[in-house]
């Protein structure tokens, strides 16, 4: 494999940051009309820990963090949070539990501006949903919120800009400025980097490096551009049809014959 390996491993979470909740993945399967799409996927995630995804494509990836926000349900084992049984939980009852989700395709509202996607956010968690009736003011708690996790991932000069018309590097920016103001405990991101180009790509990664270590959430993370990501998580899950195969340190995966040979296509 020719993707360089990373010469130091990813920074620790800063000493006295909130630690997310931990996530465990406890065999869990997905069979669809006969075919076998998840099988026996076992995954610890410590609490405040940032940890990669990577495999071929269909190796299940994405659909292994749909099962994980709730968005499919799975036809075998369990998911925990904190310690909580989270498998038939609905997916708006794991985000009241601190569960964030990004997608590759963008989830904002294109028409609202971007400071009000954020403020949208910042009132639910809050408030709860009540309190999207009430008449947000610059002063407001939902406001103050929004505007400083604009302020954090570099977007305050484009507070009044409807999402639809920033760029797609900005829209991944702002999807992360949303999971900062709903102040979630883990957070799932797939795929931030797909689509962003090469400019935005430091940028983004500080932003994902500030939103794991100034939160001290737990992240979990698929990314396709290794080299980013082996930079950013302290360990790395690697699927294979469906499967995980390996779990380790990004130098020791990089450096694991079966993770290579899957790469290549020939894993058995």
């Amino acid at each position: 494999m020719s993707t360089p390996v990373p010469s130091a491993p990813a920074p620790e979470p800063e000493t006295g940051a909130r630690r997310g909740s931990a996530l465990s993945i406890e065999g869990i399967g997905l069979q669809i009309g006969g075919a076998t799409i998840l099988k026996d996927v076992d995954l610890d995630v410590p609490a405040g820990s940032l940890v990669g995804v990577i495999g071929p494509n269909g190796a299940g990836k994405t659909t292994l963090f749909n099962v994980v926000s709730g968005l499919v349900a799975p036809t075998a084992g369990r998911i925990r949070m904190d310690g909580e049984d989270i498998t038939h939980t609905s997916v708006p009852a794991r985000a009241r539990a601190g569960l964030g989700r990004t997608f590759q395709t963008s989830s904002l509202f294109p028409r609202l501006s971007v400071l009000e996607n954020v403020r949208l956010a910042a009132q639910v968690a809050l408030g709860g949903a009540t309190s999207l009736f009430r008449f947000p003011t610059k002063t407001d708690a939902a406001t103050l919120t929004a505007l400083d996790k604009l302020e954090a991932v570099g977007l305050s000069h484009k507070l009044d800009t409807p999402a639809g018309d920033i760029s797609h590097g900005d829209k991944r920016k702002l999807e992360i400025a949303v999971l900062l103001a709903t102040d979630a405990s883990i957070v799932l991101l797939d795929e931030p980097m797909a689509g962003v180009g090469s400019g935005d790509v430091d940028g983004l990664v500080e932003n994902i490096r500030a939103l794991h270590r100034e939160t001290g959430c737990t992240v979990l993370m698929v990314e396709h551009h290794i080299d980013v990501l082996m930079g950013l998580v302290e360990k790395v899950a690697v699927m294979y049809s469906g499967s995980i195969i390996a779990y380790d340190t990004p130098q020791r995966i990089m450096a694991d014959p079966l993770v290579q040979s899957a790469y290549l296509g020939s894993a058995a």
